[in-house]
């Protein structure tokens, strides 16, 4: 709650925030029920929108919770849902067509094609992939009406949103289900002909992403929505950053320059920062893109280890050190504390400045010339937090007054948008003094304590008029009651039955091999097969019946035709059959998919042999049908998918990473993105899933 009034006083005009269930930051401070309700509230008294994310895959075993917090949610006025899954987004805009659905960057729309996938289903606005280029993004806003949403600042992901299978398959965390374990933040080696190549350790660390100098390009293209992430980010940095931007967007739309400062910039550094990165929406240098060296708050550089001794150490600083500074020592083991006492000519003082030496007490592994950050700024602290307390973030009103002898006391508040009229007791006419102007004024302008601010005010008159005090007081706080209320709006609440189309499909037994070289597909041909899939378009032309396996990005020039399907914009163009990466997990999605005309769906890693009966017998109770699904059991997972290219940055033709448990993850580099698979291979037996309901089995 902190950190939502932080945003809303810097400027904001959307907040987007999660519940205790079905958000992707399980592990963030998220509302409750109440505080989601006072949130709306205090938001919309703001003229701020409240956007709640359900953008996590959904269990067959969580639908009916989920529909009665989405029917919570709508009740109580939310502006619009943030949703993943395809099911739930089809179960939830048929069962509740009033409420403004927006496309998660989790559901992988990074092209045209998504993009007027989401517009045909009445999505409201798309969270595009961070990913996408400027390039794109241009073509897209020209070619669709839709609203567009991208991320502008925080932390990116190393793999495209809702493609990363990392953290489930190794720790049975799911980054789709928002308890990721962010394994691309740990260390790795970078393996090639049995050789170590790499120095630094992060090798899947990013950095931040920082577009603020480059925000008016995205204003001039049309972009409707700039998001950014803070939701596990303390309420100081969600101020600062917000109000930058804030800064930025208005300056450029008043001057055609941001106006953004290198000392913005530092502040910004101050904060929080794994080094900045325009990412690949300015189409960053793949070189660029990580900071191998740290996975965490860099701070900023204030100075080195010079001497150390048994009581203290000694730092040459170029920059300036406060007590209760927040710092950090890169040494063999990095240290972090705070700066609680500093020495100086063996005094104790409060503040160190640039090109002073200093001591601290020695009470730390570290060595000379080991160098020393900033990571928390106390001063910085504490002026942002009195600049939130303050509150100065205000609603502009224009207020009239009415008061005529013998006539009710009138007094009408106007937001721009709600008019509000207010009547109290008849006016009296005065004994002695007429009241002043000034007086009335004085009163109505009492506003302190509220969100508004009379930026004209009218009083029209009778000369020899009286009014008591208190009832310009009682007048002007109901008026402030009356626009309360109109202000927070409530949205039409509706609800339908859910209704769909499907096609049918008979029990079947069969399987189906993806195979790339010519050597496995002589070898399957002579195997009992119903499909066979490939990546390799040179056997498309031995086999004309092999099924083409698309890429899971394809940013243009989707082809048509018998394909099997890796995303959302090539699924629903060529009505053809849809692989793993669609995140298919319960008996909605695969429902939806049949309505599309997909004609086979290939269920989720992420499923256990439970929970995928579970959506079998689901599908067939509900429908009353057998649902045309198809399993992975025999394959090396991909778990990742990058537009950064590791090999490329170390030149290296082939490799692997390897992890400190010794486990090695192959990097395949092709069609300009990296693949990464998973060390091991999974297998299943056969018969149990065949008796389940599966159709079509595959082996890769």
């Amino acid at each position: 709650m902190n950190c939502l009034k932080a945003a809303i006083e810097a400027g904001c005009d959307a907040v987007y925030l999660g519940g205790y269930s079905f958000g992707a930051r399980n592990f963030a401070g998220n509302f409750s029920n109440e505080e989601i309700i006072e949130a709306i509230k205090y938001a919309h008294i703001y003229g701020v929108k409240i956007y709640v994310t359900v953008n996590t895959l959904i269990y067959e075993e969580e639908i009916e919770e989920l529909m009665t917090y989405i029917d919570f949610l709508h009740k109580n006025n939310v502006d619009a849902v943030i949703l993943q899954d395809l099911g739930m987004m089809d179960l939830i805009r048929k069962t509740y067509p009033n409420l403004e659905i927006h496309a998660s960057t989790q559901m992988h729309i990074h092209n045209l094609e998504g993009v007027k996938f989401a517009e045909e289903m009445g999505i409201k606005r798309v969270v595009l992939a961070r990913e996408t280029s400027y390039q794109l993004l241009s073509e897209i806003r020209s070619k669709t009406n839709i609203e567009l949403e991208i991320f502008v600042h925080g932390a990116l992901c190393m793999s495209y949103s809702g493609e990363c299978l990392m953290s489930s398959l190794l720790t049975n965390r799911s980054g789709n289900r928002g308890t990721c374990s962010q394994l691309c933040r740990m260390k790795y080696d970078l393996i090639s002909n049995n050789n170590k190549i790499n120095k630094d350790e992060y090798l899947l660390s990013t950095k931040d992403l920082n577009t603020i100098k480059s925000i008016g390009k995205l204003i001039d293209i049309g972009i409707d929505s700039f998001k950014i992430e803070g939701r596990m980010k303390r309420p100081e940095y969600v101020y600062l950053i917000t109000s930058l931007y804030r800064k930025a967007i208005d300056n450029y739309i008043d001057h055609k320059n941001t106006e953004i400062t290198d000392e913005d910039i530092l502040e910004m550094k101050k904060i929080f920062n794994r080094q900045f990165t325009e990412g690949f929406l300015f189409n960053e240098k793949n070189n660029l893109f990580t900071n191998e060296f740290r996975p965490n708050h860099m701070g900023i550089e204030i100075g080195k280890i010079i001497n150390i001794n048994k009581d203290k150490i000694q730092i040459e600083l170029k920059d300036i050190l406060r007590q209760e500074d927040g710092i950090r020592i890169i040494s063999n083991e990095d240290v972090g504390f705070i700066a609680n006492k500093i020495y100086k000519n063996d005094k104790l003082t409060n503040i160190g400045l640039p090109n002073d030496i200093i001591e601290i007490d020695n009470n730390y592994q570290v060595n000379v010339g080991d160098i020393v950050l900033k990571t928390s700024d106390s001063k910085q602290l504490k002026e942002i937090n009195n600049k939130i307390s303050l509150r100065q973030r205000k609603v502009n009103i224009d207020a009239y007054l009415e008061c005529y002898v013998n006539k009710p006391l009138k007094l009408t508040f106007n937001d721009g948008k709600n008019n509000v009229e207010v009547y109290l007791n008849v006016v009296e006419k005065a004994n002695k003094i007429n009241m002043d102007d000034d007086v009335i004024a004085k009163q109505i302008s009492k506003l302190g304590d509220t969100v508004y601010k009379i930026e004209n005010l009218e009083i029209k008159k009778d000369e020899n008029i009286f009014v008591k005090v208190s009832d310009l007081n009682e007048i002007r706080r109901n008026a402030v009651i009356e626009l309360n209320n109109l202000r927070n709006y409530n949205i039409k609440y509706e609800k339908k039955e859910y209704e769909i189309n499907l096609e049918e499909y008979k029990e079947e037994k069969g399987y189906s091999y993806l195979v790339n070289g010519i050597d496995d597909y002589n070898l399957i041909k002579t195997k009992n097969y119903k499909y066979l899939y490939t990546e390799n378009k040179e056997l498309l032309k031995i086999d004309s019946s092999i099924i083409y396996k698309l890429p899971r990005v394809i940013e243009k020039d989707i082809p048509k035709g018998n394909y099997l399907c890796s995303e959302i914009g090539n699924t629903c163009l060529n009505k053809s059959y849809s692989d793993f990466s669609l995140n298919v997990t319960n008996s909605y999605s695969v429902a939806f998919l049949n309505s599309m005309k997909v004609k086979r769906v290939t269920l989720s890693y992420e499923l256990t042999f439970e929970q995928t009966k579970k959506l079998i017998e689901n599908y067939k109770k509900r429908y009353n049908q057998n649902p045309n699904l198809e399993m992975i059991i025999s394959s090396y997972p991909e778990i990742m998918i990058s537009k950064y290219k590791l090999l490329s940055k170390y030149n290296l033709l082939e490799g692997y990473i390897q992890d400190s448990y010794k486990r090695k993850f192959k990097i395949i580099e092709k069609d300009n993105f990296m693949h990464i698979k998973n060390y091991k291979k999974i297998e299943y037996d056969p018969d149990t899933y065949f008796d389940l309901g599966i159709n079509t089995l595959r082996i890769e």
